[in-house]
């Protein structure tokens, strides 16, 4: 039996970390009554992931650096975590993290973890002299504003034909990438789109349930990608 190959990529916020991170900051660093109607709106698709990240940073009142980063290192990741990145190590798969969060917090947390060499795909921001948190999109993409870092790009980019791909994630921002992926771990808002889209996905509450399911993948005699991923990619691959 050949040796397959697994490109992984996960969400952050809520599927690595055990809370969003993001939202955390700006409940934090800004008015509650300002950030609540910005992230409702978000939620209820009337405005874009981007437009979001806008107006909560545009929100956050003066930020002193050292609070802010004191304040990120107190966040936790889902504990089963390290093991699954072993797992991954141990089978020579590729994790890749794409977040639709910041760079700023999410390397932070990693460091601190340990896992500083992880691939990180995600949005960043400065926080200015002034206090100010200064966003930027480096892989914005306006085709598909689900998500202010377009991880349905980077799924096509750090994969190909001979790969099989697996995303696990939770959100809004997963919804589009999960489409282009062969194997779905989901929960919470991407399980019920899977759901409400007939999209295959495997439910999962935490990394072991990830790792005992891939076990099973990998060690399958004939493993069959999923068509409609198939089908997207190639289309995707063609529109280029």
């Amino acid at each position: 039996m050949g040796e397959k190959n697994f490109k992984i990529f996960a969400d952050f916020d809520g599927t690595i970390s055990v809370k969003d991170v993001g939202e955390e900051i700006f409940r934090n660093f800004a008015e509650e009554s300002k950030v609540n109607p910005v992230i409702s709106d978000l939620l209820n698709d009337k405005i874009t992931s981007r437009d979001c990240w806008l107006a909560l940073c545009s929100h956050a009142s003066p930020v002193n650096k050292t609070s802010l980063d004191e304040f990120i290192i107190t966040q936790e990741i889902e504990n089963t975590f390290p093991d699954f990145v072993r797992f991954c190590n141990r089978n020579e798969f590729e994790l890749f993290i794409l977040s639709d969060g910041f760079d700023y917090y999410i390397n932070r947390i990693l460091a601190k973890e340990g896992f500083q060499k992880l691939k990180v795909f995600a949005n960043s921001f400065i926080v200015s002299s002034l206090g100010t948190i200064i966003p930027g999109f480096p892989y914005y993409d306006e085709h598909f504003k689900s998500s202010a870092n377009c991880k349905r790009n980077h799924i096509l980019s750090n994969s190909g034909d001979d790969d099989y791909t697996v995303f696990i994630g939770n959100g809004n921002s997963d919804k589009n990438a999960a489409e282009f992926c062969d194997f779905i771990f989901a929960k919470n808002e991407l399980l019920k789109f899977c759901e409400k889209e007939r999209i295959t996905y495997f439910p999962f509450n935490n990394f072991t349930d990830v790792i005992q399911k891939l076990t099973k993948l990998k060690n399958r005699k004939r493993l069959k990608k999923r068509h409609q991923a198939e089908l997207k990619r190639r289309q995707a691959y063609l529109m280029e």
